[in-house]
């Protein structure tokens, strides 16, 4: 085609020595790229200037067509973005007529959540001999007792926690504060973290979860600590907080069937978010159904 190759190189060396982008993505890049410009060569035999809007939406119209699934699309169009922002900065091209171009909406992936068996397997087992095992089976059950988000758990301070009316008070996304019920077995967990975290904190420190250190325990300490004990425990999938937090939701869904109460749960502004979460396996539902339906019974022979 006529589109100068060099452009094309000239941008892959930038991705590789400016963005430090690795070799797998700069190859995935490339074979984005020759695809999507191979699939409009005949606009293109004048330059990129003769590429507009239109030819891209057509293009994007015929991947649609053709079957391709939206995070193919959004593969091609992420190249092709980034493509026409360096020529735009070389010079090359006057604008990036994929600036304003919406691609199709790809299905949320969510996180497997936890089987109910593995999560009190997990949490029944985890060892509460040390200071540090005490607070990690805490944060765990906190975790899993009250749907809370990673950012949340870690900014919690002492005064957050009520064990007259058994809550925690926690600040969301938006600086949004909400009040979750918290368990027996949260709260007896978290009474035997405060009992030893004295020794542990500094006496300034407000913070509930503390490290070694003294200091309120990061997001990524969190993180690797989970992962810890799901990997020691054995359980079949890594463990991270979205994970138990999908977990809790599901759980919660399965069994109470109200979504606006695990809405207000979870914290979720829209219901629509919440809504993500009620995936359900295909078995549970087909055996709910078989239950419920006055038609679905089976004869027995």
């Amino acid at each position: 085609m006529s589109v100068p190759l060099n452009q094309i190189n000239n941008y892959l060396d930038h991705l590789e020595s400016e963005k430090n982008y690795s070799p797998l993505t700069i190859k995935s890049y490339q074979r984005q790229l020759k695809t999507a410009l191979e699939d409009c060569k005949d606009d293109a035999k004048k330059g990129w200037q003769a590429l507009d809007i239109h030819h891209f939406r057509g293009l994007l119209a015929r991947w649609h067509q053709a079957g391709l699934t939206p995070r193919s699309i959004h593969q091609r169009l992420s190249a092709l973005r980034g493509l026409y922002n360096h020529l735009m900065r070389e010079k090359q091209a006057e604008a990036n007529p994929l600036a304003i171009l919406k691609a199709p909406k790809m299905a949320r992936k969510l996180p497997r959540d936890i089987e109910i068996d593995e999560i009190f397997h997990l949490l029944d087992n985890m060892p509460k001999g040390s200071a540090i095992e005490i607070r990690d089976h805490a944060m765990l059950e906190l975790f899993y007792s009250s749907g809370l988000r990673l950012a949340e758990l870690a900014a919690l301070d002492l005064f957050n926690i009520d064990f007259s009316d058994q809550s925690v008070q926690v600040v969301g996304k938006g600086n949004k504060t909400r009040r979750s019920p918290v368990g027996d077995k949260a709260l007896t967990a978290l009474k035997n973290w405060l009992q030893v975290r004295e020794a542990t904190a500094d006496l300034e420190e407000s913070a509930i979860f503390v490290s070694q250190r003294g200091s309120r325990l990061s997001h990524r300490s969190i993180q690797a600590r989970l992962k810890y004990w799901g990997k020691r425990l054995g359980l079949s999938t890594p463990i991270h907080p979205h994970k138990i937090r999908h977990s809790f939701a599901t759980h919660m869904l399965e069994s109470s069937g109200d979504l606006r109460a695990v809405q207000e749960l979870l914290g979720h502004a829209n219901l629509s978010t919440t809504q993500i979460y009620t995936h359900l396996d295909f078995q549970h539902l087909a055996k709910i159904y078989d239950k419920a339906h006055p038609r679905a019974h089976k004869k027995k022979s």
